[in-house]
């Protein structure tokens, strides 16, 4: 496996790969690799002829207050992983060579698509998503690029922007993977204290919760909102960030869960925030 840190010389590898007729397929990420990761790449490798993993802490997604610089980062560790699941090749660029003085140009998508949930409680999050991975895609000119479900909002607003700039890259969605006590893979789930982390599962537990009063006949959107509000909030060192239900076109509030929808919450366990969701499928 290589490992790369220069944007030329990633570049030169990437081209050679292509001289030699190989599918990419790209996983790209902040580092600290769990199991949905690793999950990702096996994917990537199952369908593409050389996978690209990106390792880099993005710090324009990062808010003034939010914890860029104690995110989790072990490029050993990472490595060591990545290359078991069947990387070809990690790129991790140094934050000064990626924006390098007088760097000035973003990519930013707009609507209702990120102007909820996160897009609401962490201003110019997304565009710095967007940014980032236009960049990444630039660099990397994957066939395939994989992201994971529990992301749901990132997934979709990283859709709309394949879609709209018209770039000839196939998107996939791979499902959440989780603890066996249902608690979603997050490399910030190392910050939460053993109480915390036992206190935890109760977001899973919540939307299923939720899905079965679904299943079950229930259509309103703030009786299931109560529901998971009810059950959070029982849990003690928890502050809700968000509890929607939005449609999956758009991510506009359903009072009525009448189509597909999208069960989405943020909670902050002390000051380790956290996010799950579903799908209600209609």
């Amino acid at each position: 496996m290589d490992y790369l840190q220069d944007l030329v010389t990633l570049r030169g590898k990437i081209s050679t790969v292509r001289k030699q007729g190989n599918s990419i397929g790209f996983v790209p990420t902040m580092g600290f690799l769990h199991e949905g990761h690793l999950s990702l790449i096996r994917a990537a490798r199952a369908q593409n002829d050389f996978v690209v993993v990106s390792i880099f802490v993005n710090p324009l997604q990062f808010g003034k207050g939010e914890d860029y610089a104690e995110y989790p980062r072990d490029l050993e560790n990472d490595s060591r992983l990545a290359a078991a699941a069947g990387c070809d090749l990690i790129f991790s660029p140094a934050v000064r060579d990626f924006y390098p003085p007088g760097y000035a140009t973003h990519v930013e998508a707009l609507g209702s698509i990120t102007q909820g949930l996160c897009g609401a409680s962490r201003p110019g999050h997304f565009r710095g998503v967007t940014t980032v991975l236009v960049k990444l895609f630039n660099l990397v000119t994957p066939d395939r690029t994989y992201f994971g479900q529990k992301d749901a909002q990132q997934c979709l607003v990283v859709k709309k922007m394949l879609d709209d700039l018209n770039f000839n890259i196939q998107f996939k969605i791979m499902p959440t993977v989780r603890e066996a006590d249902g608690l979603a893979m997050s490399s910030r789930n190392k910050f939460l204290t053993p109480r915390q982390r036992a206190a935890a599962p109760v977001l899973y537990q919540s939307l299923r919760q939720v899905e079965a009063l679904f299943r079950g006949g229930e259509r309103n959107g703030a009786v299931l909102k109560d529901k998971v509000h009810r059950l959070i909030t029982a849990v003690p060192e928890t502050e809700i960030d968000y509890i929607e239900i939005v449609g999956v076109d758009g991510l506009k509030p359903a009072e009525q869960v009448e189509k597909s929808c999208l069960v989405a919450l943020a909670v902050k366990f002390g000051s380790t925030r956290l996010i799950d969701n579903i799908i209600l499928e209609v």
